[in-house]
């Protein structure tokens, strides 16, 4: 038997759990909106347009200063091979 009588029922909108169920996927579809306004508003600046020549002349400097690779070589061969190079001589 309900204890309540009909008229005294109240609309959905006034009970807070609707608006605590119905705040998550509102919250999300405004994000997602905001997210698509992020991503078509520009274009991608980490790109460059000329990426294939700015690659060779990143690999012509390398290739002109080896010296500059030494450490990570060694810590990629130490890495591999697990036996440690051998120590440089000291310098006086």
């Amino acid at each position: 038997m309900d204890t309540q009588a009909p008229s005294l029922q109240q609309p959905w909108w006034h009970f807070g759990y609707v608006w605590l169920v119905l705040s998550g996927p509102a919250v999300v579809v405004v994000a997602g909106f905001v997210t698509l306004y992020l991503a078509v508003s520009g274009a991608d600046p980490v790109v460059d347009q000329n990426y294939y020549q700015k690659g060779i002349e990143i690999n012509r400097t390398l290739a002109e200063t080896p010296e500059s690779l030494a450490p990570a070589v060694q810590a990629r061969n130490h890495a591999a091979t697990g036996v440690k190079p051998p120590a440089a001589p000291a310098t006086p």
